[in-house]
């Protein structure tokens, strides 16, 4: 009887890996989904040529990266603090403005690797085009979800 609780408990945990792995992978191909329609969305909105787009992708990868690292410390997903502020302040409290700073310092720093490639006009016009692409996907989820 002990053996058959042992093997049922085994396969149960087993059957939980196996469902939550199908999940992420599901979550996965669809990031990777939303990604594509962005990098298409940006292109087609920044009018960029071939080349303008295998030089600006790159830097915009690197932009992406560390924005994605800067939400997931100020929602708390990470015990790192931005680079140079402290995710604290006194009182134990997260400083959501000491991210928001930083995010802005990341934005001001990236623009200006943007306009290298793309030109200044463009650049500034990157992050209102990211913006129209962030409430494209939010007015679509909740198309979805009525």
């Amino acid at each position: 009887m002990l053996r058959f609780r042992h093997l049922s408990i085994t396969l149960s945990m087993l059957l939980f890996y196996v469902l939550c792995v199908n999940a992420q992978q599901r979550d996965s191909k669809r990031f990777a989904a939303i990604e594509n329609e962005k990098v298409a969305y940006i292109t087609k909105e920044l009018n960029l040529s071939q080349a303008e787009a295998q030089r600006f992708f790159p830097v915009y990868n690197q932009y992406n990266k560390e924005m994605w690292a800067l939400k997931s410390e100020k929602t708390g997903s990470s015990a790192d603090a931005p680079r140079g502020a402290s995710s604290f302040n006194g009182s134990g409290r997260r400083d959501v403005l000491s991210y928001d700073a930083k995010e802005l310092e990341v934005k001001k720093e990236y623009r200006k690797k943007f306009a290298e490639v793309i030109g200044n006009s463009r650049a500034s016009q990157f992050f209102e085009i990211e913006q129209n692409f962030r409430e494209l996907l939010y007015k679509e989820l909740q198309r979805r979800n009525k």
